[in-house]
């Protein structure tokens, strides 16, 4: 659960530094230690009884609790504003730790549609092993999730901004609809973080972040988060979580928990070259169509402005001559790296139709808005103008 502490009530920027600090560090330690160990000692037998009994607080084995684990919990509390956060070994552990704490056999979901592709992939293969059925619906379109609801339904998961079409689902409302009925309400904020967009506070039950991308930022880890405003949603995950075994180790959680220290500088710069990079684009006459939640064009320009602090670094395009086209693009970067993730300081390109998204059908694929023509970026911190030559270079492949 989140410690409180002096990072609330502060701005963002001072959060993201301040957050997932002990509350009285043993040695005057500026940086959280790494408490590199699976289990921890108790100075009594009556002790660890009264540990393991729940009647006292205290350390007793890794998958079950750790410092360095819990300081960056905390930090994850604190800037989503939740009850409590529990940090997990990829995005996809957290994801699948909500699913299996709240779907039962013959249960029912409500889901984005364009969501992220192991997301769906998950649904539709594994969990309807077991009898849970899942409608994958355009929820942008509030009537979509209100219709889809089932008496078996027992949760509404979406994804917003959606990957890779860029979307926007009304949090709010979308979570007006799912109280109505007594379900709650998760949100994939992968795509926002913390820093943007904050779906507890819009009336979201349950947040998932793959802690992989933003809030860790440097590519060179994995991890995910499941964040809940609710004690009761907390301890029901927590107990799945630590049954199933997907929590994290202490020296990931202390690499994450430093690049959240500088979430905020790297999303500022990166959201400023996405904007530009996207205006730019959309002038391009080898591109087609350009979406990014910051273009007045976006056909939910309105709802980001209204639920987001900022429209991130995150967008998609489409080139001509479609799926060749997109081979081309990819096959002629120079400095924009080709590879899938996303968040990271560097800009990354990728082609979802024959990358992230191939194990979906492709007339589910184009159902959900993911066309051939599709190229996804995820904007770094590098100089505009180097970004802009190299994109320019390499749409100067595509055929007239």
């Amino acid at each position: 659960m989140s410690t409180g502490g002096k990072p609330h009530g502060l701005g963002k920027a001072t959060q993201v530094v301040h957050s997932g600090h002990f509350g009285d560090p043993i040695l005057g330690e500026v940086s959280v230690p790494i408490f590199q160990t699976s289990t921890f000692a108790f100075p009594s037998a009556e002790e660890g009884a009264a540990r393991f009994s729940g009647q006292k607080a205290g350390y007793i084995y890794t998958r079950l609790a750790n410092p360095t684990v819990r300081a960056l919990e905390d930090s994850l509390a604190t800037l989503e504003k939740g009850f409590g956060a529990m940090a997990t070994a990829t995005g996809m552990a957290a994801i699948n730790t909500v699913f299996l704490a709240l779907l039962d056999q013959g249960g029912h979901v409500v889901s984005t549609d364009c969501v992220y592709g192991a997301t769906r992939v998950v649904l539709e293969s594994e969990y309807a092993r077991f009898g849970v059925r899942t409608a994958f619906v355009d929820t942008t379109d509030l009537g979509s999730i209100e219709g889809a609801i089932e008496p078996s339904t027992r949760l509404v998961f979406i994804e917003t901004p959606t990957n890779p079409t860029m979307k926007i689902t009304d949090i709010r409302e979308a979570a007006a609809i799912a109280h109505r009925h007594g379900i709650p309400l998760v949100v994939d904020n992968t795509f926002a973080s913390p820093y943007l967009q904050r779906p507890l506070e819009l009336g979201a039950d349950i947040v998932v972040h793959s802690l992989t991308k933003f809030l860790n930022g440097h590519s060179d880890v994995v991890g995910g988060a499941v964040v809940t405003s609710t004690e009761g949603h907390f301890k029901r995950i927590r107990r799945i979580l630590s049954y199933f075994g997907g929590t994290m180790d202490p020296h990931q959680a202390w690499l994450i928990l430093r690049g959240i220290k500088t979430l905020a500088l790297r999303l500022e710069k990166a959201q400023g070259n996405a904007l530009r990079l996207a205006e730019y684009l959309q002038r391009h006459p080898k591109v087609t169509w350009v979406r990014y939640p910051g273009l007045p064009g976006h056909p939910q320009f309105d709802i980001a402005r209204k639920q987001m602090d900022g429209f991130g670094s995150m967008l998609c395009f489409g080139v001509k001559e479609g799926l060749q086209g997109g081979v081309a693009v990819m096959n002629s970067v120079r400095l924009i790296t080709l590879a899938v993730s996303l968040g990271g300081v560097e800009t990354l390109i990728e082609h979802p139709a024959s990358m992230t998204h191939t194990s979906i059908p492709r007339d589910e694929r184009e159902a959900a808005g993911i066309s051939d023509d599709l190229v996804r970026l995820s904007v770094g911190c590098e100089d505009f103008e180097d970004l802009k030559e190299d994109l320019d270079q390499a749409l100067s492949r595509i055929s007239d």
